[in-house]
Protein backbone atom coordinates (compact mmCIF):
# COMPACT_ATOMS: atom_id res chain seq x y z
CA UNK A 1 0.00 0.00 0.00
CA UNK A 2 0.87 3.60 -0.82
CA UNK A 3 2.46 5.35 2.36
CA UNK A 4 1.38 9.17 3.22
CA UNK A 5 3.83 12.23 1.69
CA UNK A 6 3.98 15.51 2.35
CA UNK A 7 1.74 17.32 -0.07
CA UNK A 8 1.43 20.81 -2.11
CA UNK A 9 -0.79 22.51 -4.22
CA UNK A 10 -0.14 23.77 -7.70
CA UNK A 11 -0.95 26.73 -7.30
CA UNK A 12 -4.59 28.32 -6.56
CA UNK A 13 -6.35 26.65 -9.17
CA UNK A 14 -4.24 23.70 -9.88
CA UNK A 15 -4.00 19.92 -7.98
CA UNK A 16 -3.33 18.77 -4.57
CA UNK A 17 -0.57 16.83 -5.67
CA UNK A 18 2.73 14.33 -3.17
CA UNK A 19 5.72 17.14 -2.28
CA UNK A 20 7.95 15.32 -4.97
CA UNK A 21 7.15 14.25 -8.36
CA UNK A 22 8.58 11.89 -10.60
CA UNK A 23 9.56 12.86 -14.69
CA UNK A 24 10.08 10.24 -17.11
CA UNK A 25 11.64 11.86 -19.91
CA UNK A 26 15.03 9.68 -18.80
CA UNK A 27 13.15 6.22 -18.82
CA UNK A 28 12.78 6.44 -23.17
CA UNK A 29 15.19 9.18 -24.18
CA UNK A 30 18.26 11.48 -24.18
CA UNK A 31 20.44 10.49 -21.10
CA UNK A 32 21.53 7.14 -23.08
CA UNK A 33 19.83 3.61 -22.76
CA UNK A 34 17.41 2.66 -20.10
CA UNK A 35 16.12 -0.64 -18.68
CA UNK A 36 12.01 -0.98 -19.75
CA UNK A 37 11.68 -3.21 -17.06
CA UNK A 38 12.96 -1.05 -14.71
CA UNK A 39 11.67 1.99 -15.77
CA UNK A 40 7.93 0.42 -14.64
CA UNK A 41 8.65 -0.92 -11.39
CA UNK A 42 10.01 2.48 -10.32
CA UNK A 43 6.98 4.33 -11.65
CA UNK A 44 5.10 1.47 -9.94
CA UNK A 45 7.57 1.90 -6.48
CA UNK A 46 6.83 6.05 -7.06
CA UNK A 47 3.15 5.31 -6.76
CA UNK A 48 3.26 2.93 -4.20
CA UNK A 49 5.28 5.21 -2.14
CA UNK A 50 2.64 8.12 -2.42
CA UNK A 51 4.14 9.89 -5.44
CA UNK A 52 1.63 10.97 -7.46
CA UNK A 53 2.41 13.57 -10.12
CA UNK A 54 4.21 12.03 -13.07
CA UNK A 55 5.80 14.03 -15.78
CA UNK A 56 6.24 13.38 -19.36
CA UNK A 57 6.09 14.66 -23.05
CA UNK A 58 4.42 13.29 -26.41
CA UNK A 59 7.55 13.98 -28.20
CA UNK A 60 10.28 11.99 -25.47
CA UNK A 61 11.45 9.48 -27.93
CA UNK A 62 7.96 9.77 -30.16
CA UNK A 63 6.12 8.65 -27.98
CA UNK A 64 7.80 5.76 -26.57
CA UNK A 65 7.69 7.28 -22.84
CA UNK A 66 4.17 7.89 -23.16
CA UNK A 67 3.75 3.97 -24.11
CA UNK A 68 6.08 3.25 -21.41
CA UNK A 69 3.93 5.60 -18.93
CA UNK A 70 0.70 3.90 -20.04
CA UNK A 71 2.21 0.57 -19.65
CA UNK A 72 3.10 1.65 -15.92
CA UNK A 73 0.09 3.05 -15.47
CA UNK A 74 -2.03 -0.05 -16.92
CA UNK A 75 -0.15 -2.59 -14.70
CA UNK A 76 -0.23 -0.85 -11.68
CA UNK A 77 -2.99 -1.67 -8.96
CA UNK A 78 -6.05 0.39 -9.15
CA UNK A 79 -5.26 1.82 -5.72
CA UNK A 80 -2.09 3.48 -6.50
CA UNK A 81 -2.88 4.13 -10.26
CA UNK A 82 -5.72 5.79 -9.00
CA UNK A 83 -4.12 8.78 -7.20
CA UNK A 84 -1.40 8.93 -10.53
CA UNK A 85 -1.41 13.03 -11.95
CA UNK A 86 -0.45 12.80 -15.24
CA UNK A 87 1.89 15.87 -16.91
CA UNK A 88 2.01 16.18 -20.95
CA UNK A 89 3.98 18.33 -22.77
CA UNK A 90 3.30 18.81 -26.49
CA UNK A 91 4.25 20.79 -29.28
CA UNK A 92 7.63 19.67 -30.13
CA UNK A 93 8.23 18.29 -33.53
CA UNK A 94 10.23 15.63 -34.19
CA UNK A 95 11.73 13.47 -37.08
CA UNK A 96 12.18 10.02 -38.04
CA UNK A 97 15.58 10.78 -37.71
CA UNK A 98 15.28 12.19 -34.02
CA UNK A 99 16.03 15.47 -35.37
CA UNK A 100 14.03 18.60 -33.83
CA UNK A 101 12.22 20.61 -35.83
CA UNK A 102 10.87 23.43 -34.00
CA UNK A 103 7.53 23.57 -32.70
CA UNK A 104 3.60 23.62 -33.10
CA UNK A 105 1.12 25.15 -30.93
CA UNK A 106 -1.88 26.10 -33.16
CA UNK A 107 -4.62 25.61 -31.50
CA UNK A 108 -5.52 22.81 -33.99
CA UNK A 109 -2.22 20.98 -33.68
CA UNK A 110 -2.98 21.57 -30.16
CA UNK A 111 -6.07 19.31 -30.28
CA UNK A 112 -4.38 16.61 -32.41
CA UNK A 113 -1.38 16.01 -29.76
CA UNK A 114 -3.63 15.80 -27.09
CA UNK A 115 -6.07 13.19 -29.09
CA UNK A 116 -3.05 10.92 -29.70
CA UNK A 117 -1.38 11.22 -26.30
CA UNK A 118 -4.81 10.07 -24.66
CA UNK A 119 -4.55 7.02 -27.06
CA UNK A 120 -0.84 6.15 -26.25
CA UNK A 121 -1.45 6.98 -22.48
CA UNK A 122 -4.40 4.69 -22.51
CA UNK A 123 -6.26 7.53 -20.45
CA UNK A 124 -9.43 9.19 -21.02
CA UNK A 125 -7.86 12.56 -19.53
CA UNK A 126 -4.70 14.12 -19.05
CA UNK A 127 -4.56 16.07 -16.02
CA UNK A 128 -1.93 18.66 -16.86
CA UNK A 129 -1.61 19.93 -20.27
CA UNK A 130 1.27 22.47 -21.35
CA UNK A 131 3.27 23.52 -24.16
CA UNK A 132 6.75 22.67 -23.94
CA UNK A 133 8.02 25.59 -25.48
CA UNK A 134 6.58 29.41 -26.49
CA UNK A 135 5.67 28.59 -30.15
CA UNK A 136 7.01 32.06 -31.71
CA UNK A 137 4.84 32.07 -34.57
CA UNK A 138 1.45 31.65 -32.10
CA UNK A 139 0.27 33.96 -29.25
CA UNK A 140 0.49 32.54 -26.12
CA UNK A 141 -3.29 33.14 -25.86
CA UNK A 142 -4.61 31.18 -29.10
CA UNK A 143 -2.37 27.85 -27.72
CA UNK A 144 -3.70 28.33 -23.92
CA UNK A 145 -7.50 29.12 -24.99
CA UNK A 146 -7.02 25.80 -27.36
CA UNK A 147 -6.02 23.86 -23.72
CA UNK A 148 -8.99 25.43 -22.10
CA UNK A 149 -11.56 24.32 -24.75
CA UNK A 150 -10.38 20.44 -24.18
CA UNK A 151 -10.78 21.47 -20.55
CA UNK A 152 -14.48 22.40 -21.18
CA UNK A 153 -14.89 18.96 -22.75
CA UNK A 154 -13.11 16.99 -20.51
CA UNK A 155 -10.44 15.96 -21.79
CA UNK A 156 -7.79 17.90 -19.79
CA UNK A 157 -8.18 18.43 -16.09
CA UNK A 158 -6.02 22.11 -15.45
CA UNK A 159 -3.71 23.87 -17.92
CA UNK A 160 0.00 24.59 -17.45
CA UNK A 161 2.96 26.30 -18.92
CA UNK A 162 6.80 25.31 -19.20
CA UNK A 163 10.06 27.43 -19.83
CA UNK A 164 8.05 30.72 -20.98
CA UNK A 165 9.21 34.35 -19.16
CA UNK A 166 6.89 37.11 -17.24
CA UNK A 167 5.24 38.41 -20.12
CA UNK A 168 3.90 35.20 -21.13
CA UNK A 169 2.85 34.11 -17.98
CA UNK A 170 0.73 37.19 -17.08
CA UNK A 171 -0.39 36.99 -20.57
CA UNK A 172 -1.47 32.99 -20.56
CA UNK A 173 -3.41 33.28 -17.01
CA UNK A 174 -5.02 36.27 -17.92
CA UNK A 175 -7.34 33.86 -20.92
CA UNK A 176 -7.73 31.24 -19.16
CA UNK A 177 -6.63 29.61 -15.12
CA UNK A 178 -2.87 28.50 -14.85
CA UNK A 179 -1.95 25.68 -12.60
CA UNK A 180 1.99 25.32 -12.55
CA UNK A 181 4.98 26.60 -14.44
CA UNK A 182 7.25 23.87 -15.44
CA UNK A 183 10.78 25.25 -15.93
CA UNK A 184 14.41 23.99 -14.93
CA UNK A 185 14.85 25.32 -10.80
CA UNK A 186 18.56 23.74 -9.10
CA UNK A 187 20.88 25.18 -7.25
CA UNK A 188 23.18 25.71 -10.07
CA UNK A 189 19.61 26.99 -12.41
CA UNK A 190 18.33 30.14 -10.41
CA UNK A 191 17.63 32.73 -13.28
CA UNK A 192 13.59 32.34 -12.20
CA UNK A 193 14.13 34.10 -8.65
CA UNK A 194 14.55 37.56 -10.78
CA UNK A 195 11.27 37.97 -12.52
CA UNK A 196 9.85 34.74 -13.16
CA UNK A 197 9.24 33.17 -9.52
CA UNK A 198 7.99 36.80 -8.62
CA UNK A 199 5.45 36.94 -11.50
CA UNK A 200 4.39 32.89 -10.64
CA UNK A 201 3.55 33.65 -6.79
CA UNK A 202 1.58 37.18 -7.56
CA UNK A 203 -0.44 35.21 -10.30
CA UNK A 204 -1.21 32.47 -7.84
CA UNK A 205 0.43 29.70 -10.22
CA UNK A 206 2.35 26.94 -8.96
CA UNK A 207 6.20 25.76 -9.86
CA UNK A 208 7.16 22.39 -10.86
CA UNK A 209 10.42 22.30 -11.20
CA UNK A 210 12.38 19.81 -13.28
CA UNK A 211 16.33 19.49 -13.39
CA UNK A 212 17.07 19.96 -9.73
CA UNK A 213 20.08 17.43 -9.80
CA UNK A 214 20.83 19.61 -13.38
CA UNK A 215 20.67 16.55 -15.17
CA UNK A 216 22.59 14.21 -12.35
CA UNK A 217 25.59 17.11 -12.74
CA UNK A 218 24.86 17.39 -8.53
CA UNK A 219 24.18 14.50 -7.58
CA UNK A 220 26.97 13.72 -6.23
CA UNK A 221 27.46 10.66 -8.85
CA UNK A 222 28.38 11.62 -11.52
CA UNK A 223 32.12 11.77 -11.99
CA UNK A 224 34.75 13.57 -14.32
CA UNK A 225 35.78 10.31 -16.39
CA UNK A 226 32.55 9.25 -17.21
CA UNK A 227 32.13 8.18 -20.88
CA UNK A 228 28.64 9.58 -22.24
CA UNK A 229 26.63 8.08 -25.39
CA UNK A 230 26.59 9.40 -28.60
CA UNK A 231 22.85 9.88 -27.80
CA UNK A 232 23.36 11.23 -24.66
CA UNK A 233 22.33 14.91 -23.99
CA UNK A 234 24.68 15.36 -21.64
CA UNK A 235 27.56 14.42 -24.33
CA UNK A 236 26.64 18.07 -25.88
CA UNK A 237 25.52 20.35 -22.74
CA UNK A 238 27.89 23.38 -22.19
CA UNK A 239 27.88 22.58 -18.40
CA UNK A 240 29.24 19.17 -18.81
CA UNK A 241 32.19 20.15 -20.96
CA UNK A 242 36.06 20.38 -20.08
CA UNK A 243 37.10 23.08 -17.62
CA UNK A 244 33.32 23.88 -17.12
CA UNK A 245 32.42 20.09 -15.74
CA UNK A 246 35.52 20.21 -13.33
CA UNK A 247 34.26 23.31 -11.99
CA UNK A 248 30.52 22.23 -11.56
CA UNK A 249 32.57 18.98 -9.93
CA UNK A 250 34.43 21.07 -7.73
CA UNK A 251 30.75 23.28 -6.91
CA UNK A 252 29.68 19.20 -5.78
CA UNK A 253 32.42 18.49 -3.54
CA UNK A 254 31.75 21.77 -1.35
CA UNK A 255 28.17 20.46 -1.39
CA UNK A 256 29.17 16.93 0.00
CA UNK A 257 30.85 18.71 3.06
CA UNK A 258 27.48 19.95 4.07
CA UNK A 259 25.19 16.93 2.96
CA UNK A 260 27.80 14.88 5.38
CA UNK A 261 27.29 16.97 8.39
CA UNK A 262 23.44 16.55 7.57
CA UNK A 263 23.68 12.80 7.26
CA UNK A 264 22.04 12.85 3.44
CA UNK A 265 23.43 12.42 0.35
CA UNK A 266 24.46 15.23 -2.41
CA UNK A 267 21.12 14.44 -4.35
CA UNK A 268 19.06 14.65 -0.79
CA UNK A 269 20.48 17.96 -0.31
CA UNK A 270 20.69 19.57 -3.78
CA UNK A 271 16.50 18.38 -3.65
CA UNK A 272 15.65 19.43 -0.25
CA UNK A 273 16.90 22.78 -1.30
CA UNK A 274 14.46 23.16 -4.02
CA UNK A 275 11.76 22.00 -1.76
CA UNK A 276 12.96 24.16 1.00
CA UNK A 277 12.63 27.69 -1.60
CA UNK A 278 8.33 27.29 -1.50
CA UNK A 279 5.57 25.36 -0.67
CA UNK A 280 4.77 26.57 -4.61
CA UNK A 281 7.40 24.88 -5.65
CA UNK A 282 7.20 20.40 -6.11
CA UNK A 283 10.61 19.34 -7.54
CA UNK A 284 10.64 16.72 -10.12
CA UNK A 285 13.17 14.24 -9.84
CA UNK A 286 14.63 12.18 -12.93
CA UNK A 287 14.71 8.65 -11.33
CA UNK A 288 14.91 6.20 -14.01
CA UNK A 289 15.75 3.40 -11.07
CA UNK A 290 14.40 2.53 -8.16
CA UNK A 291 17.15 2.72 -5.38
CA UNK A 292 17.70 6.31 -7.03
CA UNK A 293 14.16 6.93 -6.15
CA UNK A 294 14.75 5.63 -2.82
CA UNK A 295 17.49 8.07 -2.71
CA UNK A 296 15.25 10.93 -3.86
CA UNK A 297 12.15 10.23 -1.33
CA UNK A 298 14.78 10.69 1.44
CA UNK A 299 15.22 14.28 0.59
CA UNK A 300 11.57 14.44 1.84
CA UNK A 301 12.88 13.89 5.37
CA UNK A 302 16.03 16.37 5.45
CA UNK A 303 15.04 19.72 7.49
CA UNK A 304 17.24 22.22 6.68
CA UNK A 305 17.19 25.35 8.74
CA UNK A 306 18.19 28.95 7.76
CA UNK A 307 22.12 28.25 9.12
CA UNK A 308 21.48 24.89 7.33
CA UNK A 309 20.57 27.28 3.67
CA UNK A 310 22.79 29.84 4.45
CA UNK A 311 25.66 27.19 4.25
CA UNK A 312 24.50 25.78 0.99
CA UNK A 313 24.47 28.73 -1.14
CA UNK A 314 28.01 29.94 0.70
CA UNK A 315 29.12 26.48 -0.87
CA UNK A 316 26.91 26.82 -3.96
CA UNK A 317 26.55 30.73 -4.52
CA UNK A 318 24.06 31.72 -7.58
CA UNK A 319 25.31 31.85 -10.66
CA UNK A 320 28.41 29.68 -9.06
CA UNK A 321 27.25 27.38 -12.23
CA UNK A 322 30.07 27.30 -15.29
CA UNK A 323 28.52 26.70 -19.06
CA UNK A 324 24.29 27.32 -19.92
CA UNK A 325 21.77 24.63 -19.26
CA UNK A 326 21.61 23.64 -23.26
CA UNK A 327 23.91 24.41 -26.39
CA UNK A 328 23.41 27.87 -27.96
CA UNK A 329 20.19 26.42 -30.50
CA UNK A 330 18.22 24.98 -27.54
CA UNK A 331 18.96 28.25 -25.49
CA UNK A 332 17.28 30.77 -28.44
CA UNK A 333 14.10 28.52 -27.85
CA UNK A 334 13.45 29.77 -24.37
CA UNK A 335 11.23 32.32 -23.45
CA UNK A 336 12.16 31.98 -20.32
CA UNK A 337 16.01 33.64 -20.90
CA UNK A 338 14.94 36.81 -22.85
Amino acid sequence: MSTALPTRTLGTTGPRTAALGLGCMGMSALYGEADRAESVATVHAALDAGVTLLDTGDFYAMGHNELLLGEALRTAPAATRENALVSVKFGALRGPDGAWNGYDARPEAVKNFAAYSLQRLGVDHIDIYRPARLDPEVPIEETVGAIAELVEQGYVRHIGLSEVGADTIARAAATAPISDLQIEYSLISRGIEESILPTTRELGIGVTAYGVLSRGLISGHFSRDRKLGAGDFRAFSPRFQGENLQHNLDLVEQLRKIAEQKGASVAQIAIAWVAARGEDIVPLVGARRRDRLTEALGALDVTLDATDLAAIEAAVPADAAAGERYPAAQMAHLDSER
